[in-house]
């Protein structure tokens, strides 16, 4: 059997503030894949940002383990890069597209490399022209393939994503997620993403597991269902989605969410 990339057996996540100490996630098992297109969906205050910051080694676990290729996590890994939904915050308004994306890699390598991995990420993001253009003149769509192609500049084998395309209007979220798609069919990195959209987490993934639970409520994140995505690739934004499977998965993952709501 191949070595998971990541593995979680009985994790749970205590987070404290001056209220006092809650418990966030509790029991989360789960295994992913080397090179596999990982989804988490889930309402809102069910802990999958937590679960997401775990995995990047941002957020120590209180019980259980966490493993990435077999090493315990204990902090943030190398190799592991997460990009986040708040692109503006994230990007340097002072700084050109090809400086944001270098930023990463300043100091840390020669100059010639540093031009080639970033020449490179640009081109992969179909943002060549604008490398010497500042944010302001971008759009949200267009910041945010900044912020991917700076994760890929440092040729990361995992990809974390947290509500990547969310603040984005329907036209550039289906763009980006194509986009997405085809960085996956050439770096092959291992990528787990987290999601609102049932649509986005079918379209894209591999496997998509539903997080339940009401942390506000006393009710730490769980993870309820594990769904294969036995859809064919390469995907297409038309017939991928019309195909009845697509339907089918969503309608499954659908009901899911429901019964979770209604508990």
């Amino acid at each position: 059997m191949t070595e998971p990339m990541y593995e979680l057996d009985s994790v749970s996540v205590d987070l404290s503030n001056t209220a006092g100490t809650r418990r966030i996630l509790e029991d989360v098992t789960m295994r992913v894949n080397p090179a596999e297109v990982v989804g988490i969906v889930g309402r809102s205050g069910t802990g999958k940002t937590t679960l997401m910051r775990a995995l990047g080694g941002l957020t120590p676990i209180t019980e259980g383990t966490l493993t990435l290729q077999g090493n315990q996590v204990n902090g943030p890994p190398d190799g592991v890069v997460t990009i986040f939904q708040d692109y503006g915050n994230a990007l340097l308004p002072w700084r050109t597209v090809a400086k944001n994306v270098a930023l990463p890699l300043e100091g840390r390598m020669a100059k010639s490399e540093i031009a080639g991995r970033v020449e490179s990420a640009i081109d992969a993001v179909q943002l060549r022209g604008r490398e010497g253009d500042y944010l302001s003149s971008l759009s949200g769509g267009m910041q945010q393939r900044v912020q991917i192609a700076r994760a890929l500049a440092l040729d990361p084998r995992v990809l974390l994503m947290d509500e990547p395309f969310g603040a984005l209007d329907a036209l550039t979220k289906a763009s980006l997620q194509d986009v997405l798609l085809q960085l996956h069919e050439t770096n092959a990195a291992t990528i787990i993403f987290i999601t609102h959209d049932l649509e986005e987490a079918i379209y894209l993934s591999d496997r998509t597991y539903v997080i339940a639970g009401n942390v506000s409520k006393g009710e730490p994140g769980h993870l309820s269902m594990d769904v294969d995505v036995d859809l064919e690739r390469p995907r297409n934004q038309i017939t991928t989605r019309e195909h009845p499977r697509f339907l089918e998965l969503r309608h499954r993952l659908s009901g899911a969410i429901e019964l979770v709501k209604g508990a």
